[in-house]
């Protein structure tokens, strides 16, 4: 009990350490500083039109724009697709696979129902087909049921 209450009074005092780093960044940046030498305090910009801006640093995770998973364009080329492999095509200006893809099963914009896989371009039930137990291509032995993805289920 008193580990807990101390794991939590470390979390509180962090938070509260964060918010007042962050509320004095922000204060600094909005503080009014005086006119330098020469300057004409009449001419400066209004003190409430300064609006506090997020800050300018970005991740070093986010320089690359593009995402390595993500699929081939083919919406001019339609070559792209077929050179991944044979059942390959241009679906919605993306390569799929017809085979497995779940959101194109057997053709375009055919998506199976939820708990359903695509196996070998047909909308298969993985809960409960003995031949893709849980996944495609896993068939249960001889005499065994699928039941809830696992052949042989006693529950």
């Amino acid at each position: 009990m008193a580990s807990t209450m101390k794991v939590i009074l470390v979390i509180a005092l962090t938070m509260a350490l964060s918010l007042a780093i962050t509320m004095r960044t922000l204060v600094e940046e909005t503080e009014e500083k005086p006119p330098l030498e020469g300057e004409d305090p009449l001419k400066m910009p209004d003190a409430s039109a300064k609006i506090a801006l997020p800050s300018k640093r970005s991740s070093r995770f986010l320089a690359d724009t593009r995402n390595p998973r993500a699929a081939d364009h083919c919406n001019k080329d339609g070559e792209v697709c077929t050179a991944l492999g044979e059942n390959y095509t241009c679906c919605n200006n993306k390569c799929v696979d017809l085979s497995y893809d779940k959101n194109n099963c057997g053709g375009c914009k055919n998506k199976c129902k939820f708990t359903y896989g695509c196996c070998g371009g047909r909308c298969t039930s993985l809960a409960y087909d003995k031949r893709n137990c849980g996944r495609c291509g896993n068939r249960c032995p001889t005499g065994d049921l699928c039941f809830y993805g696992l052949c042989n289920y006693n529950g």
